[in-house]
């Protein structure tokens, strides 16, 4: 156990910034991710896992051509240049999972945790204290790294226990994006028709189901997938009314085959939950006049959705994805409590991937 703890550190981490003065911890390009001492605010987790966010998991790979190798190598050297897991290319982190191993004696009475406690992060990895003393396996297929590692949260910050009917990769691959059900529910509407873009992944899957409980069965839900694997993977869930497989960063033919299934009409809300750059136009049009595009994607270029509206002269409401929602993370996990078709689907994908 530490022997003392730090005192007044800011309720957001901002006392962590080193470079540059004044920010808080998401925008700052360098962070104090010492863990031999603590501030009394703050709680130090010993860390196993992380599920690296799918855009930021998805440039990595890339860069790494693939290879477990390669994407160890970039992961640590952002954590040591930076002291968090902030992609510098996506600007984007992810979560963790770990074991609480010191509480300070400010939130020790009030954080609900005790030492040992094995919790998941809901707070981005862009903003948290990490050291990484060890990758020891590479999850390629479910952008996941097991670590021994450290990593701080702050008086501000959120997290939930690990629930003890999901196994743990999978409640860490599903609390990563709970934001994003949780945000549909506030959006639909009853009768709603919905086009979801990457509907075939793990939050494209999690917001449809969402959606067609909201929507009831007159209303219509238009998944957008890229590949045949994909495709199938949203079949199996049974909750689309129609599932398109296209190029989401070629707007026309977005726009043309969605003003098809939706007569003319196209959507009253589109979510983004694509991980590649380039999707904001199809998002745009594929949108009715007034309606909403909900942008949960990290690899939304916010210029270009403001800019490409304009330049379409589409007059619509649009959406930064909020990672946080109240209740965000129970939410997420009951539809895979709820839904069959999805657990059974999330436990091939989730369970024993390499």
């Amino acid at each position: 156990m530490l022997e003392k703890y730090l005192k007044n550190g800011d309720s957001y981490g901002c006392h962590r910034v080193i470079e540059p003065k004044g920010v808080f911890p998401q925008p700052a390009l360098k962070i104090n991710n010492s863990t031999n001492v603590i501030w009394d605010n703050e709680i130090l987790v010993n860390v196993e896992s992380l599920n690296i966010d799918s855009a930021s998991f998805s440039q990595i790979k890339r860069k790494a051509n693939g290879k477990a190798e390669g994407i160890k190598d970039i992961i640590l050297d952002i954590v040591q240049r930076r002291g968090k897991m902030h992609n510098p290319d996506t600007g984007s982190g992810g979560v963790f999972i770990g074991r609480v191993d010191e509480i300070g004696d400010k939130l020790i009475n009030k954080c609900g945790l005790k030492r040992g406690d094995k919790i998941v992060s809901l707070v981005s990895l862009s903003l948290t204290p990490l050291q990484i003393h060890e990758i020891y396996e590479v999850k390629t297929a479910i952008d996941q790294v097991k670590v021994n590692g450290k990593a701080v949260l702050f008086e501000s910050g959120i997290y939930t226990k690990l629930p003890e009917d999901i196994p743990e990769t999978l409640a860490l691959a599903v609390l990563d994006v709970c934001g994003a059900p949780a945000q549909t529910a506030r959006l639909v509407k009853h009768n709603d028709t919905v086009v979801i873009i990457g509907a075939g992944g793990k939050s494209g899957i999690l917001c449809a189901y969402e959606a067609r409980k909201l929507i009831g069965n007159s209303g219509k839900i238009i998944g957008i997938t890229h590949s045949t694997k994909s495709t199938n993977n949203l079949k199996k869930i049974g909750v689309c009314d129609s599932i398109l497989e296209l190029d989401a960063q070629n707007a026309s033919l977005c726009y043309k085959e969605t003003l098809k299934v939706t007569g003319n009409k196209l959507a009253n809300l589109v979510i983004n939950c694509t991980n590649v750059p380039g999707t904001e136009l199809s998002s745009i049009l594929m949108c009715r006049e007034r309606g909403k595009v909900y942008f949960f994607s990290m690899a939304t270029s916010f210029t270009k959705a403001s800019l490409g509206a304009e330049g379409v002269g589409k007059d619509i409401d649009m959406i930064i994805g909020n990672g946080y929602t109240k209740g965000h993370a129970e939410m997420a996990l009951n539809i895979l409590r709820e839904s069959k078709e999805i657990r059974s689907l999330y436990d091939e994908i989730y369970n024993g991937s390499t």
